[in-house]
C-alpha cells in the first residue's frame, strides 16, 4: 500500500502496521485546523484554571506534535489508502485533503463525514451512490449546480440521502435540485450566509422533518409552494435578517412541531398558520415589523409556548385566551399598553413575562391563571398597583416585580403561600412589605435591592424557609426587627450600603448562616458633629455574634467596629473569608490564629490597628494596607501556604519577620514603607526573587540590564521564551487628587500598559497589575513577571515590538512614568537553584541578578 509522508507518522503514531485491511468498516480522521504552539499553551492555561480537563489537554497536544512541520493548511491524505477497505461505511476525514483517484474510495459508502473539505466543487469521479448521511458542514463548497461539479453521477449520490448538513458553509450559493430524492429527512444549512434563496425542490421533501436554515443572513425568500412538505416538524428561521414573509400555504406542513422565525423580517403571519394544529413552539423575539397576530392564531389548538419578546406588536387579540394548551407567553419588550381579560381562560399557562412594557394594570383576570407558577413584570414603570385578584395565584413559585412604580404589596398577596422567590428590585416607592408576608411558608429567596425598603414586618420571622435575603443599598433601611434571629435556614444575606448601624442581639441565632456581607462606602457617611462621629465610632458587633458556627465569608467594612474585638472570635471556626477593612478598632483577639480554615484576611485602612498578632496558617492572602498606626507585625514564618502580601503605606513598621519563610508567596506590596525596607531586602532571597510575581517597593531605579523597550523581538534558535519582566519607576503627585466614579480611591494604579505592535499595528495590550497606591511624592519601582502561559508571553512574535507607556486618559492625574524596562526570560536563564557565588557575572540566572540589585538599593 502506496503511503503519504502524513499516513507514515500517524501508522507509527499509533503503532498500527496493517491499517488498510479489508475488515475496516469506520475509520475516524479528525483534525480541526487550529492546533499550533499557541492554542497547546492556551490549553494548558486553560487546564490550570480547570476549563479543560488533562486527557483534553494531552490530545491536542498529540494533534499539534503530529502537524509540526507541516506548512500545508490541510492534513494531506492519500485515496489510494482506502482501496483495500472495500467493506468501508463509515468515513469521517474532517479538516483532511484527499489526493488521487476519488473512484479508490470504496462506492458502498454509508456515512461521510468531511467537515472542513478544501474544495469549492466535489471531485467529478466521487461517487458513493449508497450514501445515506452527508456532512460537507464548514467547508469551502460554493454550490451544487451548474459546471461539471452537477453530472449523473452526483445525481446518484444524493438519491439515497437521509442527512444533508452542510452548516457553516459561508461560500455556498445555492443548494441543488433535489427531485431525485424521496427519502432525505434532514437538512442542516444554518449559518450559509451567502445563500440567498432554497431550490423550488426544497419545497417537495415529502419526508423532510427538519430543515434548519438558522442565521442564513442573505436569504430573501422562501419556495412559494412547500405543500410537500407534510411531514416537516422543525422550520429554524432564525437570524433570517432579509427574510420579509413566510410561504402563504404554509399550513400544509401539517406536520409542524416547532417554527421559529425570530430575528426575521416578517410583518405578518399567514392566515393559513390556524391550520397547523400540532403547532406546539412559535418563536417570533427581535420580529421587530411585525406589529400585529391574526385572530385565528387562536384556533392553533397544539400551541404550547408563544414568544414575542422585543416584536413591534401592539395588541393582543382577544382571541389568545382559546389556546387551551399554551404553557409559556412571553410579551416582554413589546409596545402592548393592554393584556386582554380572555388571558385568564389559559388554564394550562405556567411561565407569563410581561417586562419592560408600557402596561399601566394588570386584568383582575389574571389570578385566574391557577396553574401559573412564574410571572415576571420587570421595568413597568407605569404600573403602580396589583389587583387583588393575584391571591388566586395558589401555583404562583417565582414572582419578579424588579423597577417598578408599585408602592404596595395587597394584603393577600401573603396568601401565595407556594412561592419561593420573590424579587422587588429597585422598586423604589415600596417603602414596607405586608405583615401577610410571613405567611409564605415555602419563600426561599427574597431580594430588595435598590428598594425603598425602610423596615421590614416582624413577620418576617415567620419564614422558616429563607434562605438568601438581599438588600443591596437599600438607602432607607436603618434596622432590623427583632424576629430577625428566628430566621434559621438562612444562609446568605447581603445587606450591604445600608443605613444600618447595629445588628439585633439575637442575630447570632442565625445558625445556618454561612455569608454575610454588609460592607458600606468608606467615608460617605459623613458626620455631621462631633456627637455623631463619637456614636459612630463605638459601633460594636452584638455579644452573640461569636455563635455563627456555620459563617463562612464575613465582610463588615467601614461600620466603623471599635475598641477590642472580643476573644470569641475564635469561635467562627467556618470562617474563610474576613473583611474588617475601614473600621476604627485597634487591636485583634489573639485568638484569631485558631481561625484554622481561614484563607483571606482584609485589614486594610484600619487606621486605628497597632498590632497584628499570630496569625493562622491557612492563610492564603493577607492585606493590611494603609494601616498607619501598625506598628508590629508578628512571625509569619508559619504563613507557609501565604501567596500576596500586601503592607502598602505601613510607614511605622521597622520588619517583616519571617518574610524569607514564605516559599509561596507571589506577589508582595511594601510600597511607601521607607522604615522597613532594608529588613525586607534582606530577606528577600534569590529563589523568593524567582517566584514572585508582582514586587512593589521604595525605589527610584531599574536594573540597568533591562532595555527600555523591545524594538523587535528575536527568539534565540532552540530557545522557547519563558516569561517577561516589566519594571516601572512611578510617582504620584499627592497634591493632585483624582475623581472616582465610586467616590474611593482605586487600590491599584491602572494607568500603565504594555503593549505589543506588529508593523506598527497594536496586537495586544494588558494593564499592569500595580497594586498598592502610594501616599507620598516619592519615587517607587514595581516589578511585574508575566510567565509563558500569559497571552503577554504568548503572542509574541519574531519582529513584534514591546513597549511600555502610560493611557492617554489616566484616573490618577498625579501620576508620572518616570522609567521603565523590559527584561526577557528565555529557557535556561533562570534555573540555577544552588549558590552562583563562584559564577562569572555573566552566567549569573535571572533570579541572582534580581537579588544583586536589591541589595544595591
Amino acid at each position: 500500500m502506496e503511503e503519504c509522508n502524513w499516513e507514515s507518522r500517524w501508522y507509527r503514531w499509533l503503532g498500527l502496521c496493517k491499517l488498510g485491511t479489508g475488515s475496516i468498516q469506520g475509520l475516524v480522521l479528525d483534525f480541526e485546523n487550529d492546533l499550533d504552539v499557541r492554542s497547546v499553551k492556551s490549553y494548558w492555561m486553560m487546564f490550570q484554571k480547570r476549563d479543560v480537563t488533562w486527557i483534553r489537554y494531552l490530545i491536542n497536544k498529540c494533534k499539534k506534535q503530529l502537524r509540526q512541520g507541516l506548512e500545508e493548511e490541510y492534513v494531506t491524505v492519500c485515496t489510494k489508502s482506502f482501496e483495500p477497505m472495500v467493506i468501508l461505511r463509515l468515513l469521517q476525514i474532517n479538516y483532511v485533503k484527499l489526493n488521487g483517484n476519488f473512484k479508490l474510495i470504496p462506492a458502498e459508502l454509508k456515512w461521510l463525514q468531511w467537515k472542513g473539505c478544501p474544495f469549492e466543487t466535489v471531485p467529478s469521479n466521487f461517487c458513493p451512490c449508497d450514501l445515506a448521511v452527508l456532512d460537507l458542514s464548514e467547508s469551502k463548497i460554493t454550490k451544487f449546480s451548474g459546471g461539471k461539479w452537477w453530472n449523473c453521477y452526483h445525481i446518484k449520490m444524493i438519491e439515497k440521502l437521509l442527512v444533508l448538513d452542510l452548516h457553516k458553509c459561508y461560500n455556498l450559493t445555492s443548494v441543488p435540485n433535489l427531485s431525485q430524492n424521496r427519502v432525505l429527512e434532514k437538512l442542516n444549512l444554518e449559518r450559509c450566509v451567502r445563500l440567498s434563496k432554497l431550490h423550488r425542490t426544497v419545497g417537495r421533501l415529502s419526508l423532510l422533518t427538519y430543515l434548519n436554515l438558522r442565521d442564513c443572513s442573505s436569504l430573501v425568500e422562501f419556495p412559494n409552494d412547500v405543500s410537500g412538505l407534510t411531514k416537516l416538524e422543525t422550520l429554524i428561521l432564525s437570524g433570517c435578517h432579509k427574510l420579509r414573509e413566510l410561504p402563504g400555504n404554509i399550513g400544509c406542513m401539517i406536520s409542524l412541531k416547532e417554527l421559529l422565525a425570530d430575528e426575521t423580517a416578517i410583518s405578518k403571519l399567514p392566515v393559513s398558520i390556524s391550520h397547523l394544529t400540532k403547532l406546539e413552539r412559535l418563536n417570533l423575539k427581535l420580529c421587530s415589523k411585525l406589529t400585529q397576530v391574526p385572530v385565528c392564531l387562536g384556533e392553533v389548538s397544539s400551541l404550547r409556548e408563544l414568544i414575542l419578546v422585543s416584536s413591534a406588536l401592539e395588541e393582543l387579540p382577544d382571541s389568545i385566551g382559546s389556546l387551551p394548551k399554551l404553557e409559556m407567553l412571553s410579551l416582554m419588550h413589546t409596545p402592548l399598553t393592554e393584556i386582554p381579560d380572555s388571558i385568564g381562560n389559559l388554564k394550562a399557562l405556567t411561565d407569563l413575562d410581561l417586562g419592560h412594557r408600557s402596561i399601566r394594570e394588570l386584568p383582575a383576570s389574571i389570578g385566574k391563571l391557577s396553574q401559573l407558577k412564574e410571572l415576571r413584570i420587570n421595568r413597568c414603570p407605569s404600573l403602580t398597583k396589583l389587583p387583588g385578584s393575584v391571591k388566586g395565584l395558589a401555583c404562583l413559585v417565582l414572582f419578579q416585580l424588579d423597577w417598578s412604580s408599585i408602592m404596595e404589596l395587597p394584603d393577600e398577596f401573603g396568601t401565595l403561600g407556594m412561592i419561593e422567590k420573590l424579587e422587588l428590585r429597585s422598586s423604589k416607592s415600596l417603602r414596607f412589605l405586608p405583615e401577610s408576608i410571613g405567611n409564605m411558608m415555602n419563600l426561599t429567596t427574597l431580594t430588595l435591592s435598590l428598594s425603598g425598603i425602610a423596615e421590614l414586618p416582624d413577620s418576617i420571622g415567620n419564614l422558616e424557609r429563607l434562605a438568601h435575603l438581599e438588600m443591596i443599598k437599600c438607602k432607607q433601611l436603618e434596622k432590623l426587627p427583632a424576629s430577625f434571629g428566628r430566621l434559621k435556614n438562612l444562609r446568605r444575606l447581603v445587606m450591604t450600603e445600608t443605613l444600618l448601624k447595629a445588628l439585633p442581639e439575637n442575630f447570632g441565632m442565625l445558625s445556618n448562616l454561612a455569608i454575610l456581607e454588609m460592607q458600606k462606602i468608606p467615608d460617605l457617611q459623613q458626620p455631621q458633629n462631633i456627637e455623631e462621629d463619637r456614636e459612630l465610632k463605638h459601633v460594636v458587633l452584638p455579644m452573640s455574634f461569636s455563635n455563627l458556627f456555620s459563617l463562612e465569608e464575613l465582610n463588615c467594612r467601614a461600620w466603623k467596629i471599635s475598641g477590642n474585638i472580643s476573644n470569641d472570635f475564635e469561635k467562627l471556626t467556618s470562617l474563610k473569608i474576613l473583611n474588617l477593612r475601614d473600621n476604627n478598632f485597634c487591636s485583634l483577639p489573639s485568638s484569631l490564629n485558631g481561625l484554622l480554615t481561614l484563607k483571606n484576611l482584609f485589614l486594610s485602612d484600619c487606621k486605628e490597628l497597632k498590632s497584628l498578632p499570630p496569625l493562622p496558617s491557612s492563610l492564603i492572602e493577607l492585606d493590611i494596607a494603609n494601616c498607619i498606626s501598625l506598628e508590629i507585625i508578628s512571625d509569619l514564618s508559619k504563613l507557609e501556604i501565604l501567596r500576596d502580601l500586601n503592607v502598602t503605606n505601613c510607614k511605622k513598621i521597622m520588619d517583616i519577620p519571617g518574610l524569607e519563610c514564605l516559599g509561596l508567596l507571589r506577589r508582595l506590596y511594601v510600597i511607601g514603607c521607607n522604615r522597613c525596607f532594608p529588613a525586607v531586602k534582606r530577606r528577600l532571597t534569590k529563589v523568593a526573587l524567582k517566584h514572585l510575581r508582582n514586587l512593589a517597593v521604595p525605589a527610584s531605579e531599574i536594573p540597568s540590564w533591562f532595555s527600555k523597550e523591545i524594538k523587535s523581538f528575536s527568539k534565540p534558535k532552540n530557545c522557547d521564551i519563558k516569561g517577561i519582566i516589566i519594571g516601572v519607576v512611578v510617582s504620584l503627585d499627592q497634591s493632585n487628587p483624582s475623581e472616582f466614579l465610586t467616590g474611593v480611591p482605586l487600590p491599584s494604579l491602572v494607568d500603565i500598559q504594555a503593549k505589543i505592535l506588529r508593523q506598527n499595528k497594536q496586537v495586544f495590550s494588558t494593564t499592569l497589575y500595580l497594586l498598592g497606591v502610594p501616599d507620598t511624592d516619592e519615587d517607587q519601582l514595581y516589578l511585574s513577571r508575566y510567565m509563558d502561559f500569559h497571552p503577554l508571553v504568548l503572542m509574541v512574535r519574531d519582529g513584534d515590538e514591546i513597549k511600555v507607556e502610560m493611557t492617554n486618559q489616566p484616573c490618577y492625574k498625579g501620576l508620572k512614568l518616570k522609567k521603565c524596562g523590559i527584561h526577557l526570560v528565555f529557557e535556561n536563564s533562570d534555573d540555577i537553584d544552588c549558590d552562583e557565588g563562584f559564577l562569572d557575572e555573566s552566567q549569573w540566572s535571572v533570579s541572582e541578578k534580581l537579588a544583586k540589585f536589591f541589595s544595591s538599593l
